[in-house]
């Protein structure tokens, strides 16, 4: 370790210690000025002061071979280079090149093919090789060896389509047209691309071998079954003045293609041609059949070319096929897309029934409702099930077919799932049909069904609705009380048959109804049981059965209606009395103050005493109060009302938000009572009082 550190600290060893190792960079500089020059220098201007200070370029300088001595040293070394560039790199294309295009400038032609040679060995599959060897072969005019390099090349590469034309230019410009032409054949077996057909097609037709041609189309065809070919055959023979054989050459293709997914295509050029041939007929056809056989999807130029055909040779009825014909594709798209959208299928179906085409009609009715909604909610089949009832109106008005009409309205009630949701219109409406075809009892079966797997208020209602027009009571009973069974706590259903006992004079079954109704613990609308009650026994002329009913409504509720409605009563009761002649004039107006005026003391009481909150109901009791009065006339006293009339006053409020900040306040009427402000007045002296008596015993 001492010797090695020795080593290290002694520079005369040869070695150089870790400080003289150290790369010692410059120590920042601190720019005292930051501010712009007052000379600005752009890069522009660096640049080119760097390019005008830049030396000359030095090359080296042109030898001069004077002898064939230096010739041959010239081409020693030179080939010399390129067999060391070739060793490095062998698979450099590049190098192999560049060295036979210089045995090619030196018009060493031998060397130049060995050179070339020797590069295939390594890559023949490189077709460049073969393209620029034959390119030197043809420019040093060296024929048949570049016949031999095409052929070779061919026979190796045959999937190059560039080596079959340049070797078939070559022929060609040669002026060797059977040459050319074997060539083509040749390629021709391989099964080429379009284009490869097409360039021997145009061969033939330079040379006007029309013959051969069509031959050679022929096998193009048989080769690429597909649209355009045909298309571009058909046109050739167009072009050639054949129209049947152009004729034909559809007609083939149509029946080999019809299903093709470039079909629309091939209809369109068929209908074009047999336009340019004034065949407008053949034409029509022609777009009919590619209409019905093409699916909508796909057919988009089709209606487009069809409906400019229609407008230019069509009549008015063809026309409008033609734009009905468009408005059907734009509609299959839509449905295509969005299936479930059923706007878009009532549209269609609105056209079609247009059109008047029953099997049409049906058709798209039938796959309208084939989209049935995905989730089973009410909400996703509201717009659905109104699919179903049009196509059942259009059977039954339009089609008049009454068994597809059944069989409609079958599979709808079949297809909605009544245990989580149903529809009253459907099983309505299918009653309803029976009962036009007179099938009574289909339609109670219909309706009996309903009850029974989706019973609903409609049903109900117009299920009694029938009954009662034919006339079966006891059916009509029957109802009513599966329809309570089902809702004990529907007023309108209590009311109604209440109402039916009563129109058939069955008094005391109709009373039955409504006290079972009222004795119900819940009740939807309670209020309008009880006055439909209180009707009918007013109707029945009971009048203590009524006094009775609203005194037990108030048991109930202490409503300001209930109040009003049963002062006014007595007034109108009182009335009806005196005109049956059982008491005197004056009883009579005597009971009248009594009675009317005790239900409004007693409401005034219970509201001042009870609900003292409640200012602006007592106000409007005292106004119906002070109005019955005055009806009375001489007999009313309106100052018993109006010593009990409050004062209004506007008084404002705070009006706090939802988080419970004051954000302003409102104005509002209050009703200030005279009981009210004269214990107010008494509440002021009392504190007066208190205060007198406190400063007077504070001063003793």
């Amino acid at each position: 370790m001492a010797k090695s550190s020795a080593k290290e600290a002694d520079p005369s060893l040869g070695f150089l210690t870790r400080r003289d190792t150290e790369v010692k960079l410059p120590r920042p500089t601190r720019v005292k000025n930051k501010s712009p020059a007052p000379i600005q220098i752009t890069a522009e201007q660096i640049l080119r002061e760097a390019r005008e200070r830049q030396e000359a370029e030095i090359r080296p300088p042109k030898q001069k071979i004077t002898d064939y001595t230096e010739l041959a040293d010239y081409r020693l070394r030179k080939r010399k280079e390129f067999e060391d560039l070739i060793r490095r790199a062998r698979w450099n294309t590049s190098i192999w090149v560049k060295y036979a295009q210089w045995e090619e400038s030196q018009k060493d032609f031998p060397r130049a093919r060995s050179i070339w040679e020797r590069a295939l060995e390594v890559d023949y599959r490189n077709h460049t090789l073969w393209l620029k060897y034959a390119e030197v072969e043809m420019k040093n005019k060296f024929v048949n060896h570049a016949r031999n390099i095409w052929d070779r090349a061919v026979t190796l590469l045959p999937r190059v389509d560039q080596l079959w034309y340049k070797y078939i230019h070559m022929e060609e410009m040669l002026g060797n047209v059977a040459g050319a032409r074997q060539i083509f054949e040749r390629w021709m077996d391989w099964q080429p691309d379009q284009q490869g057909w097409l360039s021997y097609i145009k061969f033939e037709l330079r040379y006007g071998e029309i013959d051969r041609a069509r031959a050679v189309y022929e096998r193009f065809v048989a080769c690429h079954p597909r649209v355009a070919v045909w298309i571009k055959f058909a046109k050739f023979e167009m072009k050639n003045g054949e129209i049947a054989r152009s004729r034909g050459c559809y007609e083939r293709a149509v029946e080999i293609l019809a299903d093709d997914e470039e079909a629309e295509q091939l209809f369109v050029a068929f209908a074009e041609f047999e336009e340019r041939c004034k065949e407008t007929e053949r034409a029509r056809c022609i777009y009919k059949y590619a209409l019905d056989h093409i699916p909508k999807g796909r057919a988009e130029d089709l209606y487009r070319k069809y409906v400019a055909f229609e407008k230019q040779y069509g009549d008015r009825e063809e026309i409008e096929d033609a734009i009905v014909g468009k408005r059907r594709f734009q509609y299959e798209d839509e449905v295509r897309k969005n299936p479930l959208n059923y706007d878009h299928w009532f549209d269609y179906i609105r056209l079609e029934e247009s059109v008047g085409n029953k099997n049409m009609i049906r058709e798209v009715y039938e796959r309208a409702i084939s989209n049935v909604p995905p989730a089973e909610e009410k909400r996703y089949w509201q717009r659905y099930i109104y699919l179903w009832i049009n196509y059942a109106l259009y059977e039954e008005l339009e089609a008049e077919d009454v068994d597809r009409t059944q069989e409609v309205y079958r599979e709808c009630l079949k297809l909605i799932p009544h245990k989580k949701f149903s529809f009253a219109k459907i099983w309505l409406m299918a009653a309803q049909f029976e009962i036009r075809q007179k099938n009574l009892q289909a339609a109670r079966k219909i309706l009996g069904n309903a009850i029974g797997m989706a019973p609903k208020d409609k049903i109900f209602k117009k299920y009694i609705e029938i009954e009662l027009q034919l006339g079966n009571i006891n059916r009509v009973r029957t109802l009513y009380e599966k329809y309570l069974e089902w809702s004990p706590t529907n007023c309108y259903a209590w009311t109604k048959f209440a109402e039916l006992e009563a129109s058939l004079n069955e008094t005391e079954r109709a009373r039955a109804i409504f006290e079972l109704a009222i004795s119900q613990d819940a009740l939807d609308m309670p209020e309008l049981l009880w006055k439909a009650y209180i009707d009918f026994e007013i109707s029945k002329g009971e009048i203590e059965r009524v006094r009775e009913l609203y005194e037990r409504l108030l048991q109930r509720t202490k409503h300001l209606k209930v109040w009003i409605s049963y002062a006014k009563f007595e007034a109108s009761a009182i009335a009806e009395e005196t005109e049956s002649g059982d008491v005197s004039l004056s009883n009579t107006e005597e009971s009248k103050l009594q009675r009317s005026r005790g239900v409004f003391e007693r409401a005034f009481e219970y509201f001042r005493t009870n609900e003292p909150e409640l200012k602006e109901e007592r106000a409007m009791l005292l106004d119906d109060w002070l109005s019955v009065e005055n009806s009375f006339g001489s007999v009313g006293d309106v100052s018993i009302v109006k010593k009990k009339l409050p004062r209004k006053v506007k008084r404002k409020r705070p009006v706090t938000s939802e988080d419970g900040t004051n954000v302003g306040y409102e104005e509002y009427i209050d009703y200030i009572f005279p009981d009210e402000e004269v214990a107010s007045k008494l509440k002021i002296l009392e504190a007066a009082y208190k205060w007198k008596k406190q400063k007077t015993d504070t001063d003793e």
